[in-house]
């Protein structure tokens, strides 16, 4: 507003010094408002082009979060399905060679043969969908199955695998299967090395408890007898009434066994 502005407002405003007041705050932020708003499509205009790179950007990231989520639990569900095929095959019933397979289930006449064909499958998971949560666990049974068909190399390369992932149970279990395996190729001393590592870091797939009874066994298949009773004593107290204090006090206490023919 100029000074002739001013002016006639404040000669309409004569003697109502309220009304002036009023018009005087009106007129104030009217001004405000036109000059933020020039300013506003001023800086608009002269940033035009940025203005709409930034904005398309902003929507081609969008775009791509979106897709790829979509994409994502596409894949996530088509890894589950291929996933349960391969638990089936894992899972199918045994049978000798003289016995009749039930109708429409599909046998195997051994573990290791069942462990060959669910390996396949769970290969082709993990290989296809390494990235969802079913083709990690894939990941798992190929290293379980490959173990069941004799396959220990490969067993120990694709365990190994796991157990450097970034989920710590599956890590946990693949190290427990790991142990399992230097253990059945006496390779005694890298299962004890696993197994106080699981006691010192446990999980909810592998607790400390659980370790410490599979470390226990292996000192007493060695003959390393005292060594596995401290263990057995110090799990009797500290879980005295879990299941892992029941197992430890049941080895250090075994029932006598009953000889044949004779009253328990």
């Amino acid at each position: 507003m100029d000074s002739a502005d001013w002016k006639l407002l404040a000669h309409a405003s004569k003697g109502r010094p309220e009304k002036v007041d009023q018009q005087t705050r009106a007129a104030l932020k009217q001004d405000k408002f036109v000059t933020t708003t020039s300013h506003g499509l001023e800086w608009a205009s002269e940033n035009r082009r940025s203005v709409i790179t930034t904005v398309s950007l902003m929507l081609a990231v969008i775009v791509v979060i979106v897709l790829g989520g979509l994409i994502y639990n596409s894949r996530s569900e088509t890894a589950s399905v291929a996933f349960g095929a391969a638990m089936q095959t894992y899972q199918s019933p045994l049978t000798q060679a003289d016995e009749p397979a039930p109708s429409g289930v599909t046998t195997y006449p051994s573990a290791a043969a069942r462990a060959k064909a669910a390996n396949a499958l769970f290969l082709d998971v993990a290989n296809e969908y390494g990235m969802t949560p079913s083709g990690h666990n894939a990941r798992y049974f190929a290293g379980l199955t490959y173990m069941e068909a004799g396959q220990n190399q490969q067993a120990e390369d694709t365990l190994k695998q796991v157990a450097d992932s970034w989920n710590g149970n599956l890590a946990a279990l693949a190290k427990f299967a790991l142990a399992e395996l230097y253990r059945n190729s006496g390779r005694d001393p890298q299962a004890v090395e696993i197994y106080s590592e699981l006691t010192a870091k446990p999980t909810t797939a592998i607790p400390a408890n659980l370790a410490q009874l599979e470390l226990a066994d292996l000192y007493a298949s060695e003959g390393r007898v005292d060594a596995a009773k401290q263990i057995y004593a110090t799990l009797s107290d500290k879980d005295a009434k879990g299941p892992a204090g029941a197992i430890a006090k049941e080895k250090l206490n075994p029932a006598p066994s009953v000889q044949m023919g004779q009253q328990p």
